[in-house]
């Protein structure tokens, strides 16, 4: 064999044997999660900072404005009321005995203004018959002047006897007035949520400053908001009337439509807490399988912003510095870009420019490995059944 020959032989085993060993120790493509830019709907929104709640329109605690022990307890717990339903009445018997007494005054004092009313007509047609007589010298003037002053007496003692009637009658409203202190009733239709005390037990009202538990709760579940706080620096993009999303605990991730009823014209600073703005949201649609309860723990989105059919890209592939990673399919290699960012939510980012649709942009980004310049290739997504 000639020596160019073996030459050409040994550098072809030489290459195979480099190349053999660079194809063995090359670094592995490393496996990176991504989807494409597309193009979709993107909404800029506020959420609550603590969760919210589910708030009764009408919820009245209720406990009678006078101490005494309970005679009768008319309702249940559960139990639907209607406006003006007595609920529960405190002992009340010499109450009741004063009412009875008033009116019986004020029927007595109505009697006397009455007889003194027809003592004053009979005085008054006496002094006509007297001037009558003295015109035809029939009467002398001392009669006359006797008979006017009766006649005016008596007019004066009708007016005070209906004077003092009136008082005798308003007496009883003032009995009347007592006595409705120790009845307890609905003040509009609802359903009795609790009832702290039980028949013969004494109830005391609060004292000031002094919060103690109700005698009746009572609660109207026709109607009910969500009450829940977002950060003041949030509090200038809403508006009242904006659409929301509301997501019950109670119900999974269903998220119910609503929309902003109101927004607290104040900023509630609470120690150690974020000072944050309380917003009441109306729920346009309830649940269908179960009651809304008064305290469910709920949150809301309100939508301040949306722009439809613009490109997007999934809010987590975009790092704090607004750039992201994209796999080019050709060369196998991961690229940064810097992107314009446009709306934004926890899910999903607009892309005014920096991205064309189709191309890949990498989610997961804490992986090790994962990094601009590096070889990577994209799992293979598995199919939902």
């Amino acid at each position: 064999m000639r020596r160019p020959a073996r030459v050409l032989i040994s550098l072809a085993l030489l290459g195979s044997v480099v190349g053999s060993w660079w194809y063995l120790t090359r670094p592995k493509p490393v496996l990176v999660r991504v989807q494409p830019v597309e193009r979709g709907l993107v909404e800029a929104t506020v959420a609550n900072t603590r969760a919210g709640t589910v708030k009764a329109c009408r919820r009245a605690r209720l406990a009678p404005s006078i101490g005494g022990q309970i005679a009768t307890l008319a309702v249940r717990e559960g139990e639907r009321v209607k406006a003006g339903q007595l609920l529960l009445e405190l002992w009340n018997q010499d109450l009741r005995a004063q009412v009875t007494l008033a009116e019986r005054e004020a029927d007595a004092g109505a009697a006397r203004a009455r007889a003194a009313c027809l003592n004053a007509e009979n005085a008054g047609r006496e002094a006509d018959r007297q001037v009558k007589l003295s015109k035809r010298n029939m009467a002398s003037q001392e009669a006359v002047d006797r008979a006017l002053t009766g006649a005016q007496a008596g007019r004066a003692d009708c007016e005070a006897a209906g004077a003092t009637a009136r008082v005798q009658v308003a007496r009883v409203g003032v009995a009347r007035a007592n006595l409705a202190k120790t009845r307890l009733e609905a003040p509009f239709a609802g359903v009795i949520a609790e009832i702290s005390g039980e028949l013969n037990e004494y109830v005391t009202p609060s004292p000031p400053g002094i919060p103690t538990p109700p005698a009746v709760d009572l609660i109207d579940d026709s109607c009910s908001y969500i009450s829940a706080p977002i950060d003041e620096v949030d509090a200038p993009k809403v508006r009242v009337a904006a659409e929301a999303r509301v997501t019950l605990d109670a119900f999974g991730n269903h998220p119910f439509p609503g929309k902003v009823r109101r927004i607290a014209p104040y900023v509630l600073d609470l120690e150690k807490q974020a000072r944050t703005v309380e917003l009441e949201i109306d729920m346009l649609q309830r649940p269908k399988d179960a009651p809304l309860l008064a305290g469910y723990s709920a949150d809301v989105e309100i939508i301040v912003a949306r722009r439809p059919n613009v490109l997007r890209v999934p809010t987590s592939a975009v790092k704090a510095e607004g750039g992201v990673l994209v796999l080019d399919s050709a060369t196998g290699r991961l690229e940064a870009r810097q992107i314009q960012k446009g709306l934004s939510n926890w899910e999903e980012t607009e892309v005014v420019s920096g991205l064309k649709e189709g191309e890949l942009v990498v989610l997961s980004l804490d992986r090790e490995g994962v990094k601009a310049g590096a070889s990577a290739r994209a799992e293979k997504v598995q199919s939902k059944p």
